[in-house]
C-alpha cells in the first residue's frame, strides 16, 4: 500500500492506493471442495473463476457457497455451477471515489482491478481495503488518537466518532438450538456476514459466520445439526464509546471483520460493528478530514 502524504485529501485518492495486490483465480471446473480450501487458505471472501483459456468468467464467494451448502449441492460440484457473471471490474487509475460508486450501484462488495494498458488483473478493491486505507491515512494524521496519546474521557480538541456513532443499531440473534438450515436462512434474508448466536436465557455465547458454515459444508456437518455445534466463541465485542479508531485497530489486530457492541454490560449487545460500517462514514477517526471524505452510501 502506497505511503499517505498528509497534504493529500482523500478525495484524490486512486484505486491503485487501496486494492490488494493478489488475487486468487480458480478453474471453473475445481470442485466447491476446493474451493473452499482456497478461501481458507488465502483468508479471502471470494474467488476469481477463469476459463481453459484463463479468461475471467465469474466469481465465487463465501454467500455462493452456503447458498450451494443450503441447496445440499455435492461437494464435489464445479465451481462454474455456482459462479457469479460476469466479474465486475475498474481499472488501477480510476478514482477511488468512482470504484466506490461503481461497487453502490451494482450492490457488490468487491471489484477486480485491471491495467488500462495492458489489460492485465493486477489487483481486487474490497471495502476492507478501503477501511485499511482510511486508517492508514487517519494514523499518520496530525489529529490521529494513537499517535496523540489521548484516551476516552480525556480532554481532546478533536471531535472524534464512536462506535455509537458508525455501528448497525439492530443484531438479530438466533438460538443454540436452531438449525444451519435456518442460519442460513436469516443470513441470505438479512443480507449478514455472520449471527450472533444466543443461549436459553437470550444471553450471547457464540457467533456463526459464512467461514464456519463453509468449513462445515467441507467437513460434511449436516445442515440440520443445532447451531451450537459449529458456532465460534467467544464473541469478540467492544463498548458503544469505545473510539472509532480503537475499534478499527481492535479488528485489524485480531483480523476479524466485524464487533458486535455492548453497553455497559458485555452481555448486553446492542449493535455490531463491522468493516463497512467502517468505510460508509469515509473516516478512520474524526471530524477533522470531513471535507475530503469518500462517498460509500451502501455495501452487499
Amino acid at each position: 500500500m502506497a505511503q499517505i502524504n498528509r497534504k493529500n485529501t482523500l478525495r484524490n485518492l486512486g484505486v491503485s492506493e487501496a486494492m490488494r495486490r493478489q488475487v486468487i483465480q480458480l478453474d471453473q471446473v475445481k470442485s466447491i471442495d476446493h474451493g473452499i480450501t482456497v478461501l481458507i487458505k488465502y483468508k479471502i471472501n471470494a474467488l476469481l473463476i477463469v476459463d481453459s483459456r484463463g479468461q475471467s468468467v465469474g466469481v465465487v464467494s463465501k454467500t455462493d457457497i452456503m447458498g450451494a451448502y443450503y441447496a445440499g449441492l455435492p461437494i464435489e460440484s464445479p465451481l462454474e455451477h455456482i459462479m457469479v457473471t460476469p466479474p465486475l471490474f475498474c481499472y488501477s487509475g480510476d478514482s477511488l471515489e468512482a470504484a466506490l460508486e461503481q461497487m453502490r450501484e451494482s450492490g457488490v462488495y468487491r471489484l477486480y482491478v485491471m491495467d488500462k494498458g495492458e489489460g492485465d488483473i493486477v489487483g481486487a478493491l474490497a471495502y476492507p481495503d478501503i477501511v485499511g486505507l482510511l486508517y492508514q491515512y487517519c494514523h499518520q494524521c496530525e489529529y490521529s488518537h494513537l499517535q496523540g496519546g489521548t484516551r476516552s474521557g480525556q480532554d481532546d480538541p478533536v471531535r472524534r466518532f464512536t462506535v455509537r456513532e458508525v455501528m448497525t443499531a439492530s443484531v438479530k440473534g438466533i438460538g443454540l438450538n436452531e438449525t444451519l438450515n435456518t442460519v442460513m436462512e436469516t443470513l441470505s434474508a438479512y443480507r449478514f456476514g455472520a449471527m450472533l448466536v444466543t443461549d436459553a436465557k437470550g444471553l450471547p455465547c457464540g457467533v456463526i459466520s459464512k467461514t464456519d458454515l463453509a468449513l462445515s459444508y467441507r467437513h460434511g456437518v449436516d445442515p440440520e445439526v443445532e447451531a451450537g455445534t459449529v458456532m465460534s466463541s467467544p464473541v469478540s465485542t467492544c463498548d458503544v464509546g469505545l473510539l472509532l479508531e480503537e475499534a478499527i485497530k481492535k479488528m485489524t489486530i485480531a483480523d476479524i471483520h466485524r464487533l458486535f457492541v455492548h453497553k455497559v454490560n458485555p452481555d448486553n449487545i446492542v449493535g455490531v460493528l463491522s468493516l463497512t460500517d467502517a468505510a460508509r462514514i469515509r473516516s478512520g477517526s474524526c471530524y477533522a478530514c470531513v471535507s475530503s471524505r469518500i462517498k460509500v452510501n451502501d455495501h452487499d
